[in-house]
């Protein structure tokens, strides 16, 4: 670990390989929790490159195992957290409306740890298992389309490098990495991230964690997900190439929603609103997550253009489609209960 200590002292970006190696070392128990936290302290003084995000999450990956499923073209729309907006659970919503719409979505997600309340909170208030094998996502996503990833739960192997990052008590690497660490294999992915210096950082990262397609997003007011406030910052990646765009509400004939408007509260609460949501009440919490699921849609390529993506999130929401992936998700856990 020393040696990598060193050359990031010095200001060295880490290669990919060498990246994986350091991240080895990392989840070495006989590495001590000074030397991780030396590591990821030089690493944010210097900067995290993609190589260096890409090598950490592959290792992360690795430790996963493999989640194999016949299901195609599988997406995610996980953000970093970290925004610190205590919204309600905007991209756990919008998951179901994204599948409703017909794209199978392995949605990865934690319990609260910025906000109030996590995707993992707001699920299992709702009835969702948080302890779905490998066999269940892959049930999951090819008979219904939609599956929970708790985090925690898949990245057990890793649990060394948690006690450090409490410590440290500031974010690092590892409040970055969360969205590509999905241990499904991705075709296209929408992350939203925290940090705008970073957007063209991540979706090159998101390049070399194979995604075919996919965008990176920072909201109005440095959200992690799309915001009604004003101008979104976006990076899309398509056929390769890397381009950055913004979108605001009004050009997509949306109206402008203050932050404030979008504020969750505890699991209890944020369920209430997820339901209102997908039962399609009116809101500005409705019409963020449609925003958000429209970006995801465009950002699968099912839509050809955001506005497109917008119509089919509103055509999932109205039809119940989307309500019908929570049934389905929460059915499926009552029956695993009972048969435990």
């Amino acid at each position: 670990m020393r040696e990598f200590i060193r050359l990031v002292e010095r200001d060295q970006h880490l290669t990919v390989e060498q990246m994986r190696r350091a991240s080895e070392k990392l989840f070495n128990e006989d590495t001590s929790q000074e030397e991780i936290k030396q590591f990821l302290l030089e690493l944010k003084r210097k900067g995290e490159t993609a190589d260096e995000i890409t090598g950490l999450v592959s290792v992360v990956r690795e430790i996963a195992g493999r989640y194999d499923t016949s299901a195609q073209q599988i997406m995610d729309n996980c953000g970093t957290g970290g925004d610190g907006s205590q919204s309600f659970n905007i991209s756990t919503c919008a998951a179901f409306v994204i599948a409703g719409a017909g794209i199978p979505v392995a949605k990865h997600g934690n319990r609260s740890i910025s906000s109030k309340t996590g995707s993992a909170d707001v699920l299992e208030h709702l009835g969702v298992r948080l302890d779905l094998t490998k066999e269940d996502t892959k049930t999951l996503l090819e008979e219904q389309q939609i599956t929970f990833l708790f985090a925690p739960f898949v990245h057990a192997g890793i649990k060394n490098v948690m006690k450090a990052r409490k410590e440290l008590g500031v974010p690092t690497i590892f409040n970055l990495i969360g969205p590509l660490t999905n241990p499904v294999e991705l075709d296209t992915q929408l992350i939203g991230i925290y940090r705008r210096d970073m957007l063209q950082t991540m979706a090159e990262a998101m390049k070399q964690s194979g995604r075919r397609r996919g965008v990176v997003l920072n909201g109005a007011g440095h959200l992690d997900e799309a915001s009604l406030a004003g101008t979104n910052h976006l990076t899309l990646l398509e056929g390769g190439k890397i381009t950055s765009f913004t979108l605001h509400p009004e050009e997509i004939g949306m109206e402008v929603v203050p932050n404030e408007k979008i504020k969750g509260g505890d699991a209890k609460d944020n369920a209430a609103i997820l339901l209102s949501v997908l039962n399609g009440e009116q809101s500005p919490f409705k019409e963020t997550v449609v925003l958000n699921a429209g970006i995801a849609i465009f950002a699968s390529g099912k839509a050809s253009s955001v506005i497109e993506g917008i119509k089919l999130a509103r055509t999932s929401i109205d039809s119940k489609e989307a309500l019908k992936k929570l049934e389905a998700l929460v059915e499926y856990s009552r029956q695993k209960e009972t048969v435990r």
